[in-house]
């Protein structure tokens, strides 16, 4: 008697397996990300060198004339700032890389292949936060070579760290999002500059809100750049804690809530269009 043998296995994937391969498949596209950065220094050179370049100007040409409530020196007040800020216009290389993947055919191959779904937008918000460390890192140093410091011991640093790695998370989430509803990548900067621009300029991260008129103030105390400013801050042990109002006196919370707010509109959104791309 002859047996034939099976022409075809079906695979039964357990959920244990499924969250494995989309795992490994997402640090696959992480270290994708990564190889791209590498072999892109110009653009590493560009988005490091602009907030280093807001240091010094506001730090060195603007800072004697600035005021920062209860005394201090500007340049701890500002650095704060600086730090949040790099964090904001990281949105801008999220939501270009995402297009260009778009525009280039990158996702669809990507979706004709027995890639984990998820890989592509988990790797990318993996790839954003190692960057975003090296940026914070850079930073760092560089606040320390112009006269800024960490004052509440390590613990309270690495804590306020961890805030500007979960507020360029949630980021990370918007500019997938706009990268996937951009038309091509050459029409992302139109769209994410016009939205970072007012967050960062109606904020505290030059001026303190209680020296804006006093509308302009309660918008800027409530921005949640400004959230995490404040936060970080009081855990640096900078000046500008100044404020009655209670965004300042919750920054804290503020820091955490606006990021987890953020990551629960924009990663749907972002997931809901990356699984219409096509259709």
């Amino acid at each position: 008697m002859t047996t034939l043998a099976p022409t075809r296995t079906e695979e039964v994937v357990s959920p244990t397996t499924h969250r494995g391969r989309a795992v490994a498949d997402g640090w696959v596209m992480t270290g994708r990300y990564l190889r791209h950065v590498v072999r892109a220094p110009e653009e590493i050179v560009i988005y490091f060198s602009l907030p280093i370049m807001f240091v010094l100007v506001f730090g060195y040409v603007f800072g004697s004339g600035m005021q920062v409530p209860g005394g201090g020196g500007y340049r701890e007040f500002l650095l704060p700032g600086v730090f949040v800020m790099t964090m904001l216009y990281g949105i801008g290389a999220t939501a270009t890389g995402i297009a260009t993947d778009v525009g280039r055919g990158v996702v669809d191959r990507f979706r004709s292949m027995p890639v984990a779904r998820s890989a592509l937008m988990t790797g990318r918000a993996a790839a954003d936060q190692v960057r975003a460390l090296l940026e914070v890192t850079v930073l760092v140093v560089c606040g320390l070579l112009v006269g800024w410091d960490w004052h509440r011991g390590i613990g309270n640093a690495l804590l306020a760290i961890g805030l500007l790695l979960l507020l360029r998370l949630a980021l990370s989430w918007a500019g997938m999002f706009l990268g996937l509803v951009a038309p091509n990548p050459d029409t992302v900067a139109t769209i994410v500059f016009p939205l970072a621009f007012p967050l960062s300029a109606v904020s505290n991260i030059f001026v303190a809100p209680e020296l804006m008129p006093g509308w302009l103030g309660a918008v800027a105390a409530w921005n949640p750049i400004s959230a995490t400013t404040t936060a970080i801050r009081e855990l640096f042990g900078n000046p500008g804690l100044g404020g009655d109002s209670w965004a300042t006196q919750h920054a804290l919370f503020l820091a955490v809530a606006w990021p987890i707010a953020l990551i629960a509109v924009f990663a749907p959104l972002a997931v809901h269009r990356y699984r219409r791309l096509g259709s």
